[in-house]
């Protein structure tokens, strides 16, 4: 203990250490005595040095000097008693020392107090997350300040941690004391207060209820398409859907770049402007992510309580909404799911049967969506253009995607040349087209790469071969004779297999039905089957096809022995003289080429791997080549409706050929046909060629034989069948001008019958018919008929008449025998007398497609509200308006039914 009467002292620096230097005083007389303790008080000449915080006085008077003098100004002096100046010094010297040397221990206690208001910062998010997930409740507001400013406070903490191990460096004197003390004491200072700051938050943090419903959720309006043109009628109906409490499930399928996102994004911006009393709107691209079982029970306990609606666009397969949480539309919860996909079979498996099926564009519209695209200025730059641009746009046949994309690249294409230049291009090449690679075909290309099963993709990319539409029947041959299909185990189970690919076609808007019997394949979609079988592009000779352009003679090809397929389909090719070697063709498609007349020897010289050879209406096409010979391996040939009268001779070494047709040709004889000896399909209908014993013996030779189509007018025709059943099983379409019965009926497909004038039924088996020159009662024996062709007949009153029918019931001991149950096909045409096809309303099962033209008496058809189905796929042709309103139908419930397609196919 030091006794002194008052000091003056002053605090210097130098280098790492600081003092506070004191000058004593005498004490005055009269005057109290102070002392005070200074440790670690050391002497410099006559000056007693003491660390700083060290201070004495007397009577209050402390002098402040620097380097042992006043500063400037003179003393600065603060008169109070020597007691309090010691109290109050202490007070602040514990205080501000503490910021310093007790710094190492609250960084420790910052960060242990950070990690427990992370901790619960996690647990009140986490539960905000989960009960925000639905969008129809949201924090509280006092939770999201309370987040909010634990982020401010995060952001403090991370900088003074960076800053930690400097800061600790720079004490010295075991903590009590800085090598600057003025950084030091502010850095200490902050860690104080964020600790403090932290503290509070913690006990803050502490809630009840973290958030609060909301009215409704509000729907985020997504991003579309400015020019949206012609989807009005099916977004209304798709609205209409979605009011019905009976429908749960909105379905909505069609092809690739049809604009189904389009109008799905429209329904959600619907949404978002009106509601319509849904708490929630959720959108899920390309199918439902998977979830654990925490999260499947954490999504269906959410939304189990509200009425939401789930948008899934482009699923390629059933999403089972159970598996991931979402309850099941009904009527009580009045939830709605709404999908988009390009199977139809999607549709079923959803539980979707009456989906909506997104269309190209009709040429109206399409036109307005391809004007907006190229603009007026570029349509109004030259007088020819407009007329072009329309060629242009059917090139892209409605498809809106199409119509975009080549509506933009030719937006700014101002001269007549550039316009032809496209068309020639998209007519020819269209994967050339620019935009074509990048933009359509690879979008398309989804629907083929999501085929179940290289069969069904092989099948496909032959369709790009063919011309616009196609039949059923012919195409399944087509792929049997490829050998895509195996006929090993019989006709009608490959028949089977074949039908099942093209409704998977169908199903996955790769194909389009046309009628009952034909299928079509638009152009674009055409375009990208070239394109895959050209290896994307990077063999464009691989797969030619130049059908329909006006081509006048073969292509110039710069290595055939690349080319595997060639089609030539309706070109204006009048002869073809060309000799090219294609060790690797396997089809060869020269139909409808009205101008083909010849085709010389040499162009088959080289073809030794081809399968399918068709020339079928190739009306003036005369004959083939002795050289055709040489296609040993060829199993199909098509010549139906061309002008040849006979059949080289070198035609029978065509050993490995399984379908043949003669249809429609000018061909007498057929006597060297049991030379094909592996023949399976023979059609001869409507050529000169009729069946006789002659036939009936080559016929029988043919082991493999399983389809015939032929010509039939003889009385011995009963006989000749009953000579060898198994053939006659094998007739099963036919083209008459006699009416009679078959022993084998059942088997019977497909029946012309034309100008029928009375002539006599001939009976083969015992039945009650004997004359009936008005009716075609005897077609109750072919049950499993597909096909009806009546037409030019004078006298048909009936196709089956009521007391014959019943006749016939009586002695066959048949009561429940159903006519036409498998009928596909009514074609009736040019019966002046015809007054009934059956007196009641019958079940067609699968009837398609019924065309009635110039049957004025025709008044009442068999059908009823429940004769079809599916009446949307249901098609009805006739010609006079005025028949239609005579029609007399079953009730009031029949007419609505039908006649929407009556009125829609007279319209047309």
């Amino acid at each position: 203990m030091l006794p002194v009467d008052s000091c003056t002292g002053f605090v210097w620096s130098c280098g790492y250490r600081s003092h506070v230097v004191l000058r004593l005083h005498p004490p005055r007389r009269g005057k109290g005595l102070s002392s005070m303790s200074f440790s670690s008080l050391s002497h410099e000449g006559r000056r007693l040095v003491a660390p700083v915080g060290s201070v004495g006085c007397v009577d209050g008077e402390v002098s402040w000097l620097r380097n042992g003098h006043p500063t400037m100004g003179g003393c600065f002096s603060v008169s109070m008693s020597c007691d309090q100046m010691v109290n109050q010094f202490s007070k602040w010297l514990c205080l501000k020392g503490s910021y310093i040397h007790n710094l190492a221990e609250n960084l420790v206690s910052l960060e242990k107090a950070m990690g427990v208001l992370k901790a619960k910062r996690d647990d009140v998010q986490g539960r905000v997350d989960r009960e925000e997930f639905t969008g129809h409740r949201q924090s509280l507001a006092q939770v999201q300040v309370w987040l909010t400013r634990i982020l401010d406070i995060e952001n403090q903490f991370n900088d003074l941690l960076s800053t930690s191990n400097l800061e600790l460096e720079r004490l010295c004197m075991c903590g009590f004391c800085s090598k600057n003390l003025k950084l030091s004491y502010r850095y200490g200072k902050r860690v104080i207060l964020v600790l403090k700051e932290v503290e509070s938050l913690i006990s803050q943090g502490e809630f009840n209820v973290v958030t609060e419903a909301t009215p409704r959720s509000e729907v985020e309006e997504l991003p579309t398409h400015p020019t949206i043109v012609g989807q009005e009628t099916t977004l209304e109906r798709v609205w209409n859907c979605l009011t019905k409490d009976t429908v749960g499930v909105v379905g909505l399928h069609g092809m690739g770049g049809v604009g189904k996102t389009t109008l799905l994004t429209q329904i959600n911006n619907k949404f978002s402007k009106t509601g319509e009393g849904f708490d929630i709107v959720i959108w899920v691209e390309s199918g439902m992510r998977k979830t654990t079982k925490r999260e499947l029970l954490d999504i269906h306990n959410v939304l189990r309580r509200k009425k939401f609606v789930l948008l899934l666009d482009d699923i390629w397969e059933k999403v089972n909404l159970s598996a991931v949480g979402v309850p099941y539309p009904s009527t009580e919860n009045g939830c709605k799911v709404v999908f988009t996909t390009r199977s139809r079979d999607v549709c079923g498996r959803m539980g979707v049967y009456d989906p909506i099926e997104v269309t190209c564009l009709d040429s109206d519209k399409a036109w307005d969506l391809f004007k907006k695209k190229v603009g007026e200025n570029t349509l109004e730059s030259h007088s020819d253009i407009p007329k072009l641009a329309r060629q242009v746009a059917e090139k892209c046949r409605g498809l809106p995607l199409a119509l975009n994309v080549i509506g933009e690249t030719m937006a700014c294409k101002r001269t007549v040349q550039e316009w032809h230049l496209a068309l020639d291009v998209l007519t020819s090449s269209a994967q050339e087209f620019l935009g074509m690679e990048d933009e359509i075909l690879p979008i398309l290309k989804y629907s083929y790469d999501n085929l179940k099963g290289e069969q069904a993709k092989s099948c496909f990319l032959y369709c790009s071969l063919l011309y616009h539409s196609f039949e059923k029947e012919r195409l399944i041959e087509y792929w049997i004779c490829e050998g895509f299909i195996d006929e090993k185990e019989g006709r009608e189970r490959a028949f089977n297999v074949g039908n099942e690919i093209l409704w998977t076609l169908v199903r996955a808007s790769l194909l389009e039905e046309e009628g009952s019997s034909y299928l079509k394949i638009h152009d674009v979609v055409r375009d990208m089957g070239l394109w895959i079988a050209s290896d994307l592009g990077k063999h464009k000779e691989r797969c030619i096809a130049q059908t329909d352009i006006g081509l006048r003679e073969v292509p110039k090809v710069k290595n055939w022995k690349d080319v595997r397929a060639l089609s030539l389909m309706g070109t204006s090719i009048d002869k073809i003289s060309e000799s090219p070697d294609c060790p690797e063709l396997t089809t060869l498609f020269l139909a409808s080429n009205e101008r083909l007349t010849t085709i010389s020897g040499d162009f088959f010289r080289s073809m030794p791997r081809l399968l399918v050879l068709n020339l079928s209406r190739c009306y003036n096409f005369n004959g083939l080549p002795e050289q055709i010979s040489r296609l040993s391996s060829l199993r199909c040939l098509g010549l139906a409706g061309t002008q040849m009268d006979r059949l080289p001779v070198g035609f029978q070494e065509l050993k490995m050929l399984i379908h043949l047709n003669l249809e429609f040709t000018k061909v007498v004889s057929c006597d060297w046909i049991s030379n094909l000896s592996r023949l399976r399909t023979l059609k001869l209908a409507g050529s000169q060629v009729w069946l006789d014993m002659s036939l009936m013996k080559e016929l029988q030779l043919l082991k493999h034989l399983e389809f015939v189509s032929i010509n039939i007018c003889s009385s011995l025709v009963g006989k000749l069948l009953l000579y060898d059943p198994r053939v006659g099983r094998c007739i099963q379409q036919i083209y008459t001008a006699d009416v009679f019965v078959l022993p084998a009926m059942d088997t019977l497909r497909r029946i012309n019958i034309w100008k029928y004038g009375g002539r006599e039924i001939e009976v083969v088996e015992k039945t009650p018919l004997n004359k009936s020159p008005t009716n075609l009662t005897w077609l109750l024996f072919a049950p499993n008929l597909t096909s009806l062709f009546v037409f030019e007949s004078k006298q048909l009153e009936e196709i089956i008449s009521k007391d014959k029918a019943a006749s016939v019931l009586e002695e066959t001991r048949n009561d429940t025998l159903v006519p036409f149950k498998n009928l596909e096909v009514i074609f009736l045409a040019d019966l002046p007398e015809l007054k009934s096809i059956f007196w009641s309303a019958l079940p067609f099962e699968r009837l398609k497609h019924f065309a009635v033209y110039t049957c004025v008496k025709l008044s009442k058809l068999p059908l009823d509200s429940k004769s079809i189905l599916k009446v949307e796929e249901f098609d009805f042709d006739c010609e006079e308006e005025e028949w239609i309103q005579g029609i007399e139908w079953e009730d009031e419930a029949t007419r609505n039914r039908f006649l929407p397609s009556f009125k829609r196919r007279a319209n047309r």
